[in-house]
């Protein structure tokens, strides 16, 4: 079970990393905050999808067509913290190549939306001040890696939920 979980888990992170990475770099602090968030979960959720395919793969071609609620649940799993720590790895090269410029983005992105709602001179110095503390916290690893998993792990939890509720019925995509 070993091997389908590391093929699909690393290849779940390289499909959510290199676009989420892409975007980062090539749009820059012009992109809006919100339509990040829509797609980088977007894209998350279509490299997750490998969870689904994995759990039929091994239903269908090892088990010959028949898998309980647990084993494909804890198949997702496997695959979904692999992915996840792709995911990590392949953000922190992605901080590194662009001298984390993304914190000073975010934290720009944040203070000028407060500034565009019409945010108060008080409201405006602490929403500063609560991103000059989140900088602060983000250029430490022990709070960015966690954080960062943390990002796409529960988007696998779901995809692993959902897989291994629909793919235990042998009827559901039955094999060929």
């Amino acid at each position: 079970m070993l091997p389908p979980i590391l093929r699909y888990g690393i290849a779940a992170g390289i499909v959510v990393i290199v676009p989420m990475s892409l975007m980062l770099t090539l749009a820059g602090p012009s992109s809006s905050v919100a339509s990040s968030y829509f797609s980088g979960y977007l894209i998350m959720i279509l490299g997750l999808s490998l969870v689904f395919v994995a759990i039929k793969r091994y239903r269908d071609r090892v088990l010959g067509g028949v898998i309980r609620f647990a084993p494909a649940f804890l198949i997702g799993l496997g695959i979904s913290a692999v992915a996840g720590i792709v995911y990590v790895i392949g953000w922190e090269i992605t901080l590194a190549a662009t001298d984390f410029g993304f914190i000073d983005d975010y934290s720009n992105a944040a203070i000028e939306a407060a500034r565009a709602r019409g945010a108060t001179a008080a409201e405006l110095a602490a929403v500063t001040a609560k991103m000059g503390e989140f900088r602060a916290q983000y250029l430490n690893p022990a709070f960015r890696l966690p954080m960062t998993f943390i990002e796409i792990f529960p988007v696998g939890l779901l995809v692993s939920l959902i897989s291994a509720a629909l793919l235990r019925n042998s009827r559901f995509l039955p094999a060929r």
